[in-house]
């Protein structure tokens, strides 16, 4: 029986690259599967899906006015039976599209792997994850660590001297530029304006700087 999955965690625990795993996983056993990717979020390029670590795949780009069960329903009949749906960045999802990929699950009995963040920069639950914590039929958390040493659950955003951004739109799209994940004593600290974050330099090709 399909499920709706949802895989939950901080920035840079590894999300994509676990989606992008599975993925790889059902197509090695002659399998379809569909991925999406918000329209908003570019970073990689149009309807390009990518880990940190280098994977990369195609994807099928959604705006947050489109109809995700019409979208799966219309790519089955372009394409074919369809084994598998995957949505990356999945908090960017309305409350009515996963109503819509549950209907995938429901109606299709089509599975739906869902990977996003939990929270935004102020501690508060996306809209998206907000009705995937309520709705799917599995929640996993993917773990990552704060500098601290401790589990980061939580993701602070930072201004060009590492201090916390307490203000602005809930959804700007950024890197370890922007954001840092970090546990829930750290992200009080740093948003009471008692400490800063010492932003992360580009990471050097496995191998190199040893």
């Amino acid at each position: 029986m399909a499920k709706l999955y949802f895989y939950y965690s901080a920035m840079n625990a590894g999300k994509t690259t676990t989606l992008l795993q599975s993925a790889y996983n059902y197509h090695e056993r002659g399998m379809r599967t569909l991925i999406m990717t918000p329209a908003l979020d570019n970073r990689y390029g149009e309807g390009v899906v990518a880990s940190r670590i280098g994977l990369k795949a195609n994807a099928r780009r959604f705006a947050g006015s489109d109809d995700l069960l019409g979208l799966v329903e219309a790519d089955i009949a372009a394409r074919g039976p369809l084994h598998c749906v995957f949505v990356d960045e999945a908090q960017f999802l309305s409350k009515a599209q996963v109503w819509q990929l549950s209907d995938v699950v429901d109606r299709l009995n089509i599975p739906v792997l869902a990977y996003g963040l939990r929270t935004d920069f102020r501690g508060e639950l996306f809209e998206g994850s907000r009705y995937l914590l309520a709705w799917a039929d599995n929640l996993e958390e993917i773990k990552t660590i704060c500098h601290s040493g401790r589990k980061a659950t939580m993701v602070v955003r930072v201004d060009e001297q590492g201090r916390a951004v307490t203000e602005g739109p809930q959804v700007e799209i950024g890197g370890n530029d922007r954001y840092v994940s970090v546990s829930r004593a750290e992200f009080k600290h740093i948003t009471e304006g008692r400490g800063r974050i010492e932003l992360q330099q580009p990471m050097l090709p496995l191998g190199e700087g040893l």
